[in-house]
């Protein structure tokens, strides 16, 4: 993507003996999730595109133009960045009311006040919060108050909109309903978007590309789809409800902690092996026909998530299994049971480590 007027970015940044190498591109109209845990510089990545930290080295760009570059003695502040940000403690001014906050990047930006209030009360509407206009942060629910932080982002009309947990502070049924319009607002945002969350689901929906980002770098970068179905760390598999190997691979066959699968295609040396939870099926006895993998095992653990249950399988190859409730019914499971497992070749995928 390099050459793109959208967000190109390239850079390294220490602080407190963290250190984030992080390498970027977002297209006009692209929206672009960084995925991670805790810790990982999810908000160290906010910190540094808003303008808040300084990179020790390297280069950012926006639509063109340097934003930072330490080797060539280039910095633009925060103020003068063109970028929008959603910060995840909301950072409302609490003197402020609803309008004002909102309208108050346009009155920096020169605009009336007549203009910026019109502005605002429009980005209000859109969010369903005409009615709390003259209220002041502190008498705003969570929800509330994050629906206002983003209005105050868009209001300005950025080169790139940066949401750092955007959600995270709602109720779950309030988060279903903020998501469906905070993706109706992105598409509608014509510049780069970087949105930044350790929820798979909110990447998933609102993302056309995830970057999952761990320690500091990035691990693996692609589709939602690339992300749940060949996972490269044990975080991403935990995360799409993968399992995830290493393995050893001969031919058509890997060693899997000294369990052998027969896979479909041929491979030689160290590999990746991941198996989808819902590709794994249960037997009382042992399967007979087109598996080419299967073994006795017993059940260790049963989840029951809605009309889905987890269950978490023993030696000699514990695996996450997922089947419906009426599976657990018909088969009599239960935790310490003895069950046949079975995994189609073809369900089993290897990518070269």
């Amino acid at each position: 993507m390099e050459g793109l007027l959208g967000l190109n970015a390239d850079f390294s940044v220490r602080r407190e003996g963290f250190r984030l190498d992080l390498k970027l591109s977002i297209p006009p109209g692209r929206t672009v999730a960084l995925l991670g845990p805790n810790g990982a510089g999810k908000t160290t990545a906010v910190n540094v595109l808003s303008g808040l930290l300084a990179i020790d080295q390297g280069r950012i760009e926006l639509v063109g133009a340097v934003l930072d570059d330490p080797g060539a003695g280039v910095f633009v502040p925060p103020e003068a960045r063109r970028v929008g940000v959603v910060f995840q403690d909301y950072l409302l001014f609490s003197h402020l009311s609803v309008e004002e906050n909102v309208a108050f990047g346009l009155r920096s930006r020169g605009m009336s006040k007549e203009s910026s209030r019109t502005r605002a009360g429009e980005w209000l509407e859109r969010m369903g919060l005409l009615d709390l206009a003259r209220r002041k942060p502190g008498q705003l629910s969570g929800g509330q108050a994050q629906r206002v932080a983003l209005a105050r982002a868009l209001v300005t009309e950025p080169d790139l909109l940066l949401l750092d947990e955007p959600l995270s502070a709602l109720d779950v049924s309030t988060r279903v309903q903020l998501r469906r319009g905070l993706a109706e607002h992105l598409e509608q945002f014509t510049g780069p978007r970087l949105l930044i969350t350790h929820d798979p689901t909110e990447a998933f929906l609102l993302a056309d590309e995830i970057h999952v980002i761990e320690n500091g770098t990035i691990t693996q970068a692609g589709s939602a789809d690339d992300i749940r179905l060949r996972p490269r760390t044990h975080y991403v598999a935990d995360l799409a409800g993968s399992n995830l190997f290493l393995a050893s691979a001969h031919n058509r066959a890997v060693d899997v902690h000294g369990h052998q699968l027969q896979i479909a295609d041929d491979f030689e040396g160290d590999v990746l092996v991941t198996i989808r939870p819902s590709a794994i099926s249960l037997h009382q006895h042992r399967p007979e026909g087109s598996p080419r993998n299967a073994w006795l095992t017993t059940i260790e653990l049963i989840e029951h998530l809605g009309e889905r249950v987890r269950l978490r399988t023993g030696p000699p190859l514990p695996l996450t299994v997922e089947i419906t409730e009426s599976a657990v019914v018909e088969l009599s499971l239960s935790e310490g049971k003895e069950v046949w497992v079975a995994i189609k070749a073809t369900e089993i995928g290897v990518e070269p480590e």
